[in-house]
């Protein structure tokens, strides 16, 4: 049996948006800047998709910009902010377990002189808010802050600091990755008091290569890329209309169901969980209620490497990850979100991110909890027998 558990890496697009990307593809082909009915067609459906992830965001009209990804969506509001606002100040507020293309933009803004604090977490993996108040400075110009955790899953208390940095004057740009948080779990970005947010097409069964950022229209950034105006000349080059669309459609099947493929989601960590609680010596990474977006687990399996229990399972045809695809490929020895969580070393090396999707069934993760714990158990044998 396959058992796909690596959904937070990315996800299967579902049948019908792989549908709509064909016909983007082999009927609406025209560019969306032309002005023969090709084009036309091309941007009435552009146009379509944006008020499909707009309406699901809660987001005023016209307030998405369209990018290639998650990545390039957070890096225009980090760096496209803090370059605009530099003349009001050089301090920027994160934190130590955003995602690479957030923590790599700060680095980058501190080689121009910007000052960073990056604020630790607790021990399941979520900021104070105490703490956050007392980082903020009069020169504070930009706070950038995860939704939800891409390797625990913690839900960060983005509300609460949305409803006071409104109290702040001049008030800080609110930047928020809400990668794994879109279609996880239910929100309105008004309803948040963010100044912008990034989401992704892969990561909710739409295609690759497409993302988009929130912008609230009052507020303003350098862009990072000029050319022929397109996305009112804040993200310009010929749309990825395809990719757009693809997104949209996905949203769009997501939307129709939400409340119980989110319910699912839940039960589905939950009965994972139980197969997987019966190991000795493991240790509950994320949390199981609502502090806790509802697809992601990460449990440390001690005295295992948890690189060698991912190929492990691999050869069984069950996928998982140690954390971020995004940093998977970097010479570290452990994951900065966990190390940040103050896991000791046996807990960060037998670390294994499970993430789930509302497709899988009961029997396809009662057999991956099986498997699991067989693997664990075979290579625990092994170690102990080499002592």
């Amino acid at each position: 049996m396959f058992v796909y558990l690596d959904n937070s890496a990315t996800t299967q697009p579902l049948k019908a948006v792989i549908e709509e990307m064909t016909d983007m593809m082999t009927e609406n082909f025209g560019n969306p800047s032309s002005m023969h009915k090709l084009g036309v067609a091309a941007e009435k459906k552009i146009k379509q998709a944006r008020w499909t992830l707009e309406k699901a965001l809660g987001a005023e009209d016209k307030s998405l910009l369209f990018t290639s990804g998650g990545t390039e969506a957070n890096n225009m509001a980090v760096l496209g902010v803090a370059r605009r606002l530099k003349k009001r100040g050089n301090h920027i507020i994160t934190t130590a377990i955003e995602h690479p293309s957030v923590l790599s933009a700060c680095k980058q803004l501190e080689s121009e002189g910007f000052e960073v604090t990056y604020l630790p977490v607790d021990e399941t993996g979520v900021v104070s808010l105490d703490a956050f108040k007392k980082a903020l400075r009069k020169e504070t110009i930009l706070v950038a802050m995860m939704h939800a955790n891409n390797e625990v899953g913690r839900i960060q208390p983005i509300k609460e600091i949305g409803t006071f940095l409104k109290t702040i004057n001049p008030k800080p740009h609110f930047h928020v990755d809400a990668v794994q948080s879109f279609e996880k779990i239910a929100y309105k970005v008004k309803a948040l008091n963010v100044d912008s947010m990034s989401i992704s097409g892969h990561k909710v069964h739409g295609p690759k290569g497409i993302g988009a950022l929130y912008m609230k229209k009052e507020a303003k950034f350098e862009p990072l890329v000029y050319g022929g105006g397109q996305e009112n000349d804040q993200r310009p080059g010929t749309e990825n209309a395809p990719g757009i669309v693809g997104f949209a459609k996905a949203v769009e099947l997501l939307e129709a169901d939400k409340n119980a493929h989110l319910e699912r989601l839940q039960a589905l960590k939950e009965l994972l969980y139980r197969e997987l609680s019966s190991i000795e010596a493991i240790k509950l990474n994320s949390m199981m209620d609502e502090g806790a977006v509802p697809h992601i687990l990460n449990i440390s399996f001690k005295g295992v490497r948890g690189e060698v229990l991912l190929h492990t399972l691999e050869m069984k045809d069950i996928f998982v990850s140690t954390g971020s695809a995004c940093a998977s490929n970097k010479n570290k020895s452990y994951s900065h979100v966990l190390e940040s969580m103050g896991l000791n070393t046996s807990e960060k090396e037998g670390a294994i991110r499970f993430s789930l999707n509302h497709m899988l069934t009961e029997d396809e993760i009662k057999y991956a909890g099986e498997v699991i714990k067989a693997s664990v158990e075979e290579l625990r044998s092994i170690i102990k027998g080499r002592v």
